[in-house]
């Protein structure tokens, strides 16, 4: 039996996406003038936005990871992994899809902004690798998946100035975005899928771990000292490296240190939360966490413009004050979490509705080109053909004509057993049976 998920991580998720959305805007929008690296306030800001992706990225590999250990089957049809699959698939269609122009496609054009890679891409390709290891390693040997994934964060991150100075010009350009910011991406597979893989190597200790009794006291003392390491001696662990072994990538790591900083700064964000993981089950909270998509969407939407162009950064772009960044800031956060609940509570209809404009749609049109049938039609046996093409069980009728208000089934029966060809596009002149008339 699946177990339940982690409340704190789905807690940690509405923060940082919350922390995502006020970022966006006051980044996009405040006026230069205002930002001042000397202001306290400013100073506050900037590093909370600094560390709000790590967060992001770890939280999403590790709430993943825990939920597809958690399942006890290990086989293809693992409903974790389906939706998984479903999930890292999902996110890298929308990434690109965030990006589209319609009125440029409209008017014959992609453009290059259409191919850059983001947040969306990074995790949904990062849920394809982990489904792709516990397949590999997970499902008879959880250590093995745990070190594979510990070993591949590390690596990712120690060598990352060596990556950073490759070349990837003769790669096309839809792949280098993948792994350079040279050409406009804004996120990289490399490294931030590292704050990923390190989550789920954290799911998999919950997983070992977590119902032990005395695991949260010592897990959160920790992260603390771990991250309090990570954050203010790491470099010097780096340049020790770097002069025992010779290495440069070390000496590179240890000045411009940032990315195991950050993951220290995650170490202590996530020991805030399971500290007080027992005030964190407010249900708009959790919610909040477990909508971080529709919320992500809906903010690239109103924010940025996706498919449309005419977004607020289109019309406010780097011009309010400070007052004006926040409150506008506090109401956009508001309108987006509202439209994403709305959504949810939505959502099954407006699927619903979708999904039935398209299945007739695809009708329609196959049944322009859909040629004859053969059915083996027995002796004195009565038969319902289809009049309307809104049957799922073509060419017979379903029932499905009374719910669409369309023509009811032709009644008839063949006073011989024999193989006929029935007619599936509805233009016949001689129903239920084809005359040719599909060809046109």
């Amino acid at each position: 039996m699946e177990q339940k998920r982690l409340h704190f991580i789905d807690a940690i998720r509405a923060w940082a996406i919350l922390m995502m959305l006020q970022g966006h805007f006051i980044d996009g929008l405040l006026a230069p003038q205002f930002r001042d690296q000397d202001q306290d306030w400013f100073q506050i800001w900037t590093y909370f936005r600094g560390i709000t992706a790590p967060v992001f990225f770890t939280a999403s590999g590790l709430i993943f990871t825990y939920l597809l250990f958690k399942n006890t089957h290990t086989t293809y049809v693992n409903k974790r992994i389906k939706k998984g699959l479903k999930r890292g698939v999902q996110l890298i269609v929308l990434g690109y899809l965030l990006r589209l122009n319609l009125q440029g496609l409209l008017n014959g054009h992609i453009y290059p902004s259409f191919f850059y890679v983001d947040v969306l891409h990074c995790i949904g390709l990062a849920i394809l690798i982990l489904i792709f290891a516990y397949k590999l390693i997970g499902h008879w040997s959880i250590k093995g998946f745990s070190i594979v994934v510990f070993a591949l964060a590390t690596l990712i991150f120690s060598f990352e100035p060596w990556f950073k100075g490759l070349d990837w010009s003769n790669w096309p350009v839809a792949l280098s975005h993948y792994f350079t910011r040279e050409n406009g991406a804004l996120f990289t597979f490399i490294p931030w899928v590292g704050y990923s893989f390190y989550g789920a190597f954290m799911a998999v200790i919950l997983v070992k771990l977590s119902h032990k009794k005395m695991f949260y006291p010592i897990a959160i003392l920790g992260l603390f000292i771990l991250g309090t390491w990570l954050k203010y001696d790491s470099s010097r662990f780096f340049i020790f490296l770097g002069d025992q072994f010779g290495w440069k990538v070390f000496s590179a790591v240890a000045y411009n240190n940032y990315l195991f900083i950050r993951l220290g700064d995650v170490f202590w964000v996530l020991g805030v939360f399971m500290l007080g993981r027992q005030f964190l089950q407010y249900k708009t909270l959790l919610a909040i966490g477990q909508n971080t998509l529709s919320i992500y969407v809906i903010h690239a939407v109103i924010l940025y413009g996706s498919f449309h162009g005419f977004g607020l950064y289109k019309f406010f772009k780097k011009s309010l004050n400070v007052p004006e960044a926040f409150a506008g800031g506090l109401l956009f956060v508001l309108c987006c979490v509202s439209l994403s609940f709305l959504y949810e509570y939505k959502k099954g209809f407006v699927k619903d509705y979708i999904s039935r404009i398209f299945k007739k749609k695809i009708k329609i049109m196959s049944d322009v080109n859909s040629g004859p049938i053969p059915v083996a039609l027995e002796k004195d046996k009565n038969y319902s053909w289809c009049t309307c093409g809104h049957t799922e069980n073509e060419p017979f009728c379903d029932g499905s004509h009374r719910k669409n208000n369309a023509t009811p089934s032709l009644k008839f029966s063949v006073s011989e057993e024999k193989t006929a060809y029935l007619c599936s596009c509805k233009k016949t002149l001689n129903p239920p049976y084809c005359d040719g008339s599909h060809k046109g």
